[in-house]
């Protein structure tokens, strides 16, 4: 039996995005088969595409960081799933593909009740959202954060969990997303027109709480001139290259050791233990049958034409969340 999935073939633009066709393999020990049904299109698949990461796959590749579907067969010695189990995943690689196989223990289980593209987006974005308010930073209500780069899958994630924790937000976006940082209660500024620290100043004198930065490093300074003494920078957003990994590194210590009050904290999800990951998404499954948050799916395409779903992604138009589906669910 053989599958479609979806390849980088070299370093580059969405265009080195290719369909090829594949054996399917029976799963090993330990593993379980998911025929794929729904996979989010985020920043770290075009990056490492482009080859601006410290640690990168081989080309050619399949990108895809994380998947949801069913477990179609499993491998000797499996227990934690069943042949017909609804199952997600955080991959890191692999998911632009009709079947993946993958390390039963760390699949957690999904309500079947739940809407695919919704609850794939959990996965990464909600994730890193989740437990950088309630792992890392600890917010309480009142506490006044900055969210760089704010209309995105993972910005948007703080935008309604952040609303949900009682929390004051003011949210980085171009002009024309501002409507949408409002309708979840944000005070958005504009980073192309606006001075970042200066309008944050005139309105927050004594600085703000936390600062939370998925973008660029060159965000790090203006993070940290909006700080109250105490303040705390959270960093997840990859480095782009080795070079600005060990920059990146040296600047966490340099700060965490100088005494202005001020600290830097890094985040990835590659540091979270899986038994904490599978707990924080069995809060965001529950948050989501409750009707508590709805995440923002922008666009749906069918899971061969991730070269489609990258070009949109890319392209900046983009509010919320761009997923891949199995072709029943469109």
């Amino acid at each position: 039996m053989r599958y479609k999935s979806v390849v980088a073939t070299r370093r580059g633009g969405p265009e080195v995005l290719q369909v090829t066709e594949n054996e399917l393999r029976r799963p090993s020990a330990g593993e379980a088969r998911i025929r794929i049904q729904a996979v989010p299109v985020v920043q770290d698949d075009v990056a490492v595409r482009k080859g601006e990461r410290p640690f990168l796959p081989r080309v050619p590749f399949t990108p895809g960081y994380a998947v949801l579907g069913v477990v179609d067969a499993v491998g000797e010695g499996v227990a934690a799933v069943s042949v017909g189990d609804l199952v997600a995943a955080l991959t890191n690689y692999g998911g632009y593909a009709e079947y993946i196989t993958w390390n039963a223990e760390e699949l957690v289980p999904v309500p079947e009740t739940l809407d695919p593209a919704k609850a794939v987006v959990l996965i990464l974005n909600y994730l890193v959202a989740h437990q950088i308010l309630h792992r890392v930073a600890r917010v309480e209500p009142g506490d006044k954060v900055l969210i760089v780069g704010a209309s995105g899958g993972v910005g948007t994630a703080f935008l309604e969990l952040g609303r949900l924790a009682g929390i004051e937000m003011v949210g980085l976006a171009s002009a024309r997303k501002h409507s949408v940082l409002r309708e979840y209660g944000a005070t958005p500024i504009d980073y192309h027109t606006q001075d970042v620290v200066e309008v944050i100043r005139e309105a927050e004198p004594e600085g703000l709480d936390f600062v939370f930065n998925g973008m660029a490093e060159e965000y790090l300074e203006r993070g940290l001139a909006v700080l109250r003494r105490g303040g705390v920078l959270v960093h997840y957003g990859g480095p782009r290259s080795f070079g600005s990994f060990l920059l990146l590194i040296g600047k966490l210590a340099l700060y965490t050791l100088l005494p202005n009050g001020k600290a830097i904290k890094g985040y990835g999800t590659h540091r979270v233990d899986v038994s904490q990951r599978k707990e924080d998404w069995t809060k965001l499954f529950e948050l989501l049958e409750e009707g508590k948050i709805d995440p923002i799916i922008a666009e749906t395409f069918p899971i061969l034409e991730a070269r489609a779903a990258n070009e949109l992604l890319e392209s900046g138009q983009v509010v919320g969340n761009v997923v891949l589906l199995a072709p029943e669910l469109l």
